[in-house]
């Protein structure tokens, strides 16, 4: 016998039609544009809570080895063969366009004077922070993303259905455009250093876009729809920017530790950037297995509501 669909209208024999946009809920998403997430604070501390709980556990310290030993290998042979190259090339330019002269004149109104000698180093570490962040992250979604998605999805989330919807090549894409992205602004950016506190903000920013996108992706490649990847992603995208720009300010120590050790002597400048590529593929590996719980945990929450969704269209 015929009878109404849950929204009214004409009768239907036999198909059920979604409550929130009314198309068949078996084989869609809903992607209501009135759809107002879970309180995202919650669910973020919940999942900073289990990736820190995880990120201590013996495997995941083994896990941040490749990327780390890959880390080490690139930088500290492109270090070693460039290195003093690179610091030969920027002095030069500083001697021909005059600014040690102007740099020095310009630190010394702020009392900085006596660190016109170390300008050249910072400059040096500011323009291959976004090259080491860059190889960080491609490094850890190659190797270490593939890695926590099982681990958390088999200790979490063992019933949650995969349904494939990114791919090895849809990561390697997402990784670089974003990462260039990235490195235009941060390059854009670097004046803002004469001015610390609004350097750091902007850097936690850059951080939270480029993390919120790349991370994301892989979090919910394997147990996402393209749809629902897409959703979650756009509902909860504040939420997912805030876990990036609080691990931004956690990607802002392994500058400080370069930086600083710059300022003591010219030497130690392989040496702490070796410390940095550390320093981020730590600061990765939590952030990964962060994001990871908060957008497994935001998939469940949207099935479960569109699941809901159906009963009720009953």
């Amino acid at each position: 016998m015929a009878r109404q669909t849950a929204i009214g209208g004409p009768p239907a024999e036999s198909r059920l039609q979604c409550i929130f946009c009314h198309q068949e809920p078996h084989d869609h998403v809903c992607l209501d544009p009135d759809y107002v997430p879970e309180p995202g604070v919650n669910g973020a501390l919940t999942a900073w809570a289990r990736a820190l709980r995880a990120g201590f556990s013996p495997r995941m310290l083994l896990l941040s080895l490749v990327p780390l030993l890959l880390s080490l290998l690139v930088w500290g042979g492109l270090l070693w063969a460039f290195g003093p190259a690179l610091f030969d090339w920027l002095d030069a330019v500083f001697r021909e366009n005059e600014w040690f002269q102007s740099g020095g004149s310009w630190l010394s109104t702020f009392g900085l004077g006596m660190l016109k000698v170390v300008v050249v180093p910072l400059v040096a570490i500011l323009l291959l922070l976004p090259l080491m962040i860059a190889s960080a992250l491609l490094f850890m979604s190659i190797f270490a993303m593939p890695a926590i998605e099982k681990y958390v999805s088999r200790n979490q989330f063992p019933k949650l259905e995969q349904k494939e919807g990114g791919s090895f090549a849809g990561s390697i894409w997402m990784n670089i455009t974003s990462v260039l992205v990235f490195a235009l602004l941060w390059v854009c950016t670097i004046p803002l250093y004469a001015v610390p506190p609004l350097a750091v903000v902007v850097q936690a920013a850059l951080w939270g876009w480029v993390a919120s996108r790349v991370m994301s992706y892989d979090a919910l490649a394997a147990h996402a729809s393209a749809a629902e990847r897409k959703q979650i992603m756009h509902a909860r995208r504040w939420p997912l920017l805030g876990i990036g720009m609080a691990s931004g300010v956690l990607g802002a120590l392994p500058g400080i530790a370069w930086m600083g050790g710059a300022l003591l002597a010219v030497a130690l400048f392989p040496f702490l950037a070796i410390l940095s590529a550390w320093l981020y593929v730590l600061i990765f590996l939590f952030t990964g297995l962060w994001y990871q719980y908060y957008c497994l945990q935001a998939l469940d929450e949207l099935r479960e509501r569109r699941h809901e969704g159906e009963i009720r269209a009953l």
